[in-house]
């Protein structure tokens, strides 16, 4: 099954934070599971970082890439189609980079890791 990650997700992932659901930790461990990373969540990782919101160890093109390798997660592009359909979404999550996961998640038809309780409250499914 393959499943898209947000962001905190991959961050809590990559920390071993205990914020991390123990349903996402399975998930993501499961071997058989695919799991994808957002160019959406790469940028939003850059940003934050920039601005001195985000500590990494490393700079963000190689904490991000690496650590992608090292759990064989795989790139999720951003599209048009992906943008444009932000439009179409209820305004439930003003966050402009959680409401591009979403339109993501719907057109790929993927499940969404996610904690974030406003994502929840759109038509997409999540695991949490």
């Amino acid at each position: 099954m393959k499943a898209l990650l947000d962001t905190h997700a991959f961050l809590w992932w990559n920390t071993e934070d205990s914020q991390l659901s123990a349903r996402a930790m399975k998930f993501i461990a499961d071997g058989k599971n695919e799991i994808l990373l957002s160019a959406a969540s790469a940028w939003e990782i850059a940003i934050k970082a920039a601005k001195g919101r985000l500590a990494l160890p490393e700079e963000p093109a190689l904490y991000v890439v690496s650590r992608m390798n090292l759990n064989r997660f795989q790139p999720l592009p951003m599209e048009v189609s992906h943008a444009l359909k932000v439009h179409d979404l209820p305004q439930h999550h003003a966050d402009p980079f959680d409401r591009l996961l979403v339109a993501q998640a719907q057109l790929e038809s993927l499940p969404l890791i996610t904690k974030d309780e406003e994502i929840q409250k759109y038509d997409v499914e999540t695991i949490w």
